[in-house]
């Protein structure tokens, strides 16, 4: 008998920058609350998260900065490309969340948003320490070391 399964292929959309400019402390899978034509467009690769970051607002963790672009095939009923949305974890998680982000040079940033097995989009964030300039520059003398011994072997 054949296989009728469509193959899924699985929807990552990394944060390139957030590992440069932050130390990550914890990670964190959370629940996104979307509209339809937004997940259509994740689905896609239609999503940007270099802005992304989280924050509290009455006792609920909302992600700011998340750019979904517009679904083409719904026309006028399209939805707005860089609204805030809110995240779902449970509230043992959003109380961690919340004391680490109260200490100072502390962020909650998205590092990557994907599909999961079930088909629900999901994202992964982080609760990260900022890089100092010094950081940064170590952080890139120690991959262009690494990519001129790859070179050499």
């Amino acid at each position: 008998m054949a296989n009728n399964k469509k193959k899924i292929r699985p929807t990552i959309i990394p944060n390139k920058k957030a590992t440069f400019s932050y130390t990550i402390l914890d990670k964190y899978t959370a629940g996104i609350a979307l509209l339809g034509t937004e997940i259509k467009s994740i689905r896609q690769h239609q999503a940007n998260l270099t802005d992304a970051y989280c924050y509290f607002k009455e006792g609920s963790l909302w992600l700011k900065g998340l750019h979904i672009s517009h679904y083409q095939p719904a026309g006028q009923i399209n939805h707005d490309p860089v609204r805030i949305r809110r995240l779902l974890l449970t509230k043992h998680e959003l109380r961690k969340l919340l004391k680490g982000q109260e200490e100072k040079g502390y962020a909650i940033i998205a590092l990557q948003l994907f599909i999961n097995s079930k088909g629900l989009a999901k994202i992964e964030i982080a609760l990260a320490k900022g890089k100092k300039l010094h950081d940064k520059r170590a952080a890139i003398k120690s991959r262009d070391l690494d990519r001129s011994i790859q070179r050499n072997l």
